[in-house]
């Protein structure tokens, strides 16, 4: 395999991890504009553009955009994350140029102000579906109690309120800043001729005008506490804690990611064990998520309302225990194995290559083979485990319960 890139002269990144002996192939527009690059007053705008998206271009209707992707791709699709959003397709190898060029296009829509109004209640429908079933937005609920003020804390959907009084003037002038082909990677995986693609790109995308776009990344805050939310249409409790953890630059998000499969992994892990086998909570876990300058742990746990403070208790003695005296040699090494593997094996197919190279690419400017990850993991040793659990306290948790319980 080989990694190449290129940058058009409107500022547009082309990259490529092309492999000859592929038999598929993989495109993505990966746009830096999240829900972390909004204001209060356009909160969710990001994830509505990226429905209005597919509602046509001047070229192209709504449906001539879906059937064609429909006739031209395996697969397609797109979504809205705090820092990115994502267009992509997988292929077949002779379809790359079809499938460049249709989503190029999309990427200049045309927001008409019928396609806006309408698409505006699919929104507010999807945010009140969100709020009305499990977890009844408990992961949004939490992350604007920690950041708080911090952009981190913006919901993608939005609120009823942001995206109830957005314009479609208001959408354009987001569009024209945040989708400036400067702030646009244009990722490819699997058997792609590079030299043809970037020749497509400067056809399709040479001629958007750049404009200045920036990102706030100030670092996280320190924060922790409780916050109760009764819900009557709940019958289990939610709850959902936050602690700081390593920033995508940093390389302790290896570290961070083994202990976190050893604490609360959906298998085999102490949470499950603890609480998941022994059947006293339907879901216990922790993951880490990494963002520009800043990152979290974030443990879920579901369980019967009669039974969530044992629970949380149980939860908090399995952390001390962690941090007093870490994690044994036995559990790294099955966490490495099972994390390995996962990279290994979803490395097989450029479809989910691709999400690992464009996300390496837009997050730390760098291209990491699988070798180079694998060996990443293999490196980690008991003392960076215990390193990253004394600079990253998992037991200093911002709390969010949802549910029938008024109090906890």
């Amino acid at each position: 395999m080989e990694f190449r890139e290129q940058r058009l002269e409107n500022g547009l990144e082309i990259i490529a991890e092309c492999n000859p002996r592929a038999h598929s192939a993989a495109l993505a527009f990966f746009v830096k504009s999240g829900a972390r690059d909004e204001t209060a007053e356009v909160a969710g705008v990001s994830h509505f553009l990226e429905h209005m998206v597919f509602k046509g271009t001047p070229r192209r209707s709504a449906a001539d955009v879906n059937r064609q992707l429909d006739e031209v791709t395996a697969n397609s699709n797109a979504f809205t994350s705090e820092e990115l959003t994502v267009y992509y397709a997988t292929m077949l190898p002779e379809k790359v140029p079809a499938s460049l060029e249709l989503l190029s296009d999309i990427l200049r829509p045309s927001l008409r102000e019928d396609d806006f109004e309408t698409e505006k209640q699919v929104i507010l429908e999807e945010i009140a579906k969100y709020e009305d079933q499990p977890p009844f937005g408990a992961h949004e609920k939490c992350m604007a109690a920690h950041f708080g003020s911090h952009p981190l804390s913006h919901s993608v959907l939005g609120t009823v309120a942001s995206v109830g009084a957005l314009t479609p003037q208001q959408m354009r002038a987001y569009f024209q800043q945040r989708y400036s082909p400067d702030n646009i990677v244009l990722a490819a995986t699997g058997r792609i001729d590079f030299d043809r693609l970037v020749e497509w790109a400067a056809g399709h995308c040479g001629g958007w005008q750049p404009l200045a776009t920036s990102r706030s990344a100030p670092p996280p805050p320190d924060h922790d506490g409780l916050q109760v939310v009764y819900n009557e249409l709940a019958r289990q409790q939610y709850v959902v804690q936050i602690a700081n953890g390593p920033a995508a630059e940093s390389d302790d998000r290896y570290a961070a990611r083994l202990l976190a499969t050893v604490i609360g992994d959906d298998s085999g892990s102490r949470f499950f064990w603890a609480l998941v086998d022994t059947g006293l909570a339907d879901y216990a876990a922790i993951d880490p998520y990494d963002f520009q300058n800043a990152g979290v742990y974030m443990t879920s746990l579901c369980c019967t309302p009669d039974t969530t403070a044992d629970n949380l208790r149980r939860m908090r003695q399995i952390l001390e225990e962690v941090e007093l005296h870490g994690v044994t040699a036995t559990e790294l090494e099955q966490a490495r194995n099972k994390i390995c593997s996962q990279v290994v094996l979803g490395s097989e197919r450029p479809g989910n290559r691709l999400f690992a190279v464009g996300g390496n690419w837009v997050q730390r400017r760098e291209y990491r083979t699988v070798r180079q990850e694998v060996d990443a993991l293999r490196a980690v040793t008991l003392n960076d485990i215990a390193a990253v659990l004394a600079r990253y306290p998992l037991t200093k948790t911002t709390t969010v319960a949802v549910g029938p319980l008024k109090e906890l």
